[in-house]
């Protein structure tokens, strides 16, 4: 669809929000096609790594299009506006739970609400210096609704979370950096080529231990030590069976650059 345009090159995906004489702001449709594009990529052997941006340098994302939104609708009821996020909305974060190819954010200006949102539930975040972003919920009355209470908290800690939250302030790529909300930042017209060096820095290396790592990460940080290292075992026990792993072993012996098959 023209609202959300999909490319692949070199084992890099990456989904572009195309809207942006509406700051990149997202509709319900842009939302089906967004889950089903993570879905196949999930199972595309072409993609190793995801890339997330807005179109333009103004907007990365400006949250859910005003004029979808239930709460623009006074007549409709607590369980439909639930149904609204629960059933629509959402379909990107969980979609994204079920992906275990990295998945990174390149922020190419403003991200606000459900924008942030976007950005957070995403594996990595790399930041344009002229970017700026705000959870700013608050400011209009209403509660994170896009997993923000859920992801910040886990990137940044509870305390400054809540000051975000609470608050609705914006952050510059500076600040955004030092307090861990994003990995990298960029001049505006680097930022395309900083997240394409990270993309392919992980890209380059054997996808099923790629992928393997990420389930991993996210595995033991929802569990007890035990469970943890009794997961990684399994991980690594299949890892090391694998054709790429032989090859990488094998390319360092001989000082060249391997050649993974994903295998």
């Amino acid at each position: 669809m023209d609202d959300l345009l999909w490319s692949v090159r070199d084992g890099i995906g990456t989904i572009t929000l195309n809207r942006p004489d509406s700051r990149n702001a997202f509709t319900m449709a842009m939302i089906r096609e967004w889950e089903r594009l993570l879905r196949d990529a999930r199972a595309d052997d072409d993609v190793r790594v995801i890339v997330l941006t807005g179109a333009g340098d103004k907007a990365f994302c400006s949250g859910v299009d005003l004029s979808e939104i239930s709460n623009a609708n006074p007549d409709l009821t607590p369980l439909q506006r639930k149904s609204q996020l629960h059933d629509e909305i959402h379909r990107v974060a969980l979609a994204l739970e079920d992906l275990d190819k990295p998945v990174i954010a390149s922020i190419n200006g403003v991200a606000v609400g459900a924008g942030l949102d976007m950005a957070l539930m995403c594996d990595m975040r790399v930041m344009s210096t002229s970017a700026r972003v705000s959870e700013g919920y608050v400011k209009v009355g209403l509660t994170p609704g896009d997993g923000g209470a859920y992801y910040l908290p886990r990137i940044v800690g509870t305390a400054k979370a809540l000051e975000l939250l609470l608050t609705g302030d914006f952050l510059d790529a500076e600040e955004a950096l030092r307090i861990g909300l994003v990995n990298r930042i960029a001049p505006p017209e680097s930022l395309a080529a900083e997240t394409e060096r990270l993309a392919r820095a992980i890209a380059d290396h054997p996808p099923v231990t790629v992928r393997m790592i990420k389930r991993a990460t996210y595995q033991s940080a929802n569990t007890d030590l035990r469970t943890a290292l009794d997961l990684i075992s399994s991980h690594f026990a299949v890892v090391a069976a694998t054709e790429d792993a032989a090859e990488a072993l094998n390319a360092m012996k001989d000082k060249r650059t391997p050649q993974y098959r994903g295998r």
